[in-house]
């Protein structure tokens, strides 16, 4: 099967903006050794640079998606720049830019909704759910590298109410572990985050709103814990120290090398991996209408069927329904095509899920009625 390629291309990271292009003349050659999946991809590139602003969790995604963009539109400039979904929404609604990336949906209330249609020629804006990175719980307990917690062992100590690792509520979920007499050392995010939102959101819908945090600034019980500046900082610090525990995107537990709890949700021990995560996505609904497609995200976090992973961060892109010109359309429906298909060995090495084949034909489906 072929695909549309050129030429070898070029990219480089430079002032957080992510920048990739190349240039050549069309030809149809097979992909060889790269993204299988783009194998037979028929898009339009368009003739247009095209550009994105937004989530930072998203950015290793990002990656990944440029790369296999260039298989497929190595004509194309795309360039992204990781400022925070606030400002990727604000200038995405102000028109700078071709999509927004957000880890939150437009607010209807904050008048969002209304400047995207603004912007958007009088039409709506779109939520297109492309990039689910699941959230791990990351532990450092000597001798223990299996360990399972329920969402409710989280909420109670992330709220002070259980404080030492062999407490018996935790040695009633891991009966075959010698859990040590060793104080918990829980550390969070000290900074505003988008992980810190979604995850607060999970402990909510699993626990039945026992944990009552929420939004960007996570809220421990007073006097508990440690808080640190990014993900990066609480998975490190989880690593020098006996006792911690913390949540952070899968990428840096896994680079580090860190344990990571299995998690319980009523049916069971269930290890994060691909699977599982894949399974908590293929179950979410759909609270938006049509082809805007927003995630209800409590059908994620409330899911307690066995072999389901459900602590995921989810991410939009947000485009124009209509809006765009000619050009502009095709660029964005080829780069949105090609992030639906991308690479899943590389997606999960930079701590992501690939779409499961059912919500990859819901999220094209919306892409392909872009105008």
């Amino acid at each position: 099967m072929k695909i549309k390629r050129h030429s070898a291309a070029a990219g480089f990271l430079a002032a957080g903006t992510l920048v990739l292009s190349a240039c050549g003349t069309d030809q149809n050659v097979s992909s060889g050794g790269n993204n299988p999946a783009l194998e037979g991809l028929q898009v339009e590139c368009g003739t247009v640079p095209i550009s994105g602003e937004g989530s930072s969790a998203q950015k290793n995604a990002m990656d990944v998606f440029m790369r296999d963009y260039q298989q497929v539109c190595p004509g194309q400039n795309v360039n992204y720049t990781r400022s925070g979904s606030g400002k990727g929404v604000a200038n995405f609604t102000a028109g700078q830019v071709d999509f927004g990336g957000s880890d939150s949906p437009l607010d209807a209330e904050a008048g969002e909704v209304a400047a995207a249609a603004e912007r958007c020629q009088g039409n709506p804006a779109w939520h297109l759910p492309m990039v689910f990175g699941p959230i791990a719980m990351a532990y450092n307990v000597p001798g223990v590298t299996d360990l399972t917690l329920t969402p409710e062992l989280i909420a109670k100590i992330y709220q002070g109410q259980i404080t030492k690792w062999n407490d018996p509520a935790i040695q009633a979920a891991n009966p075959n572990a010698q859990l040590p007499d060793l104080d918990i050392v829980p550390f969070f995010r000290s900074d505003e985050s988008g992980t810190s939102d979604n995850f607060q959101k999970y402990l909510s819908t699993a626990t039945n709103g026992m944990w009552t945090g929420e939004g960007k600034q996570f809220r421990p019980g007073p006097g508990v814990g440690q808080g640190r500046d990014g993900s990066d900082q609480v998975a490190q610090s989880v690593q020098s120290t006996e006792g911690g525990i913390t949540y952070a995107e899968w990428s840096f537990p896994k680079n580090l090398g860190l344990s990571i709890a299995k998690i319980d949700s009523g049916a069971g021990p269930v290890e994060l991996n691909s699977q599982t995560v894949g399974a908590a996505i293929e179950g979410a609904e759909i609270q938006g209408q049509g082809n805007d497609l927003v995630v209800n995200l409590d059908s994620i976090y409330g899911n307690a069927a066995p072999g389901v992973y459900p602590v995921v961060l989810n991410t939009y892109e947000i485009v124009c329904s209509k809006g765009y010109n000619p050009e502009q359309a095709k660029a964005v429906k080829a780069f949105m095509t090609v992030a639906a298909n991308a690479d899943p060995a590389q997606l999960e090495k930079a701590g992501y899920v690939p779409l499961p084949q059912g919500f990859k034909t819901r999220v094209l489906d919306a892409v392909n009625a872009i105008q």
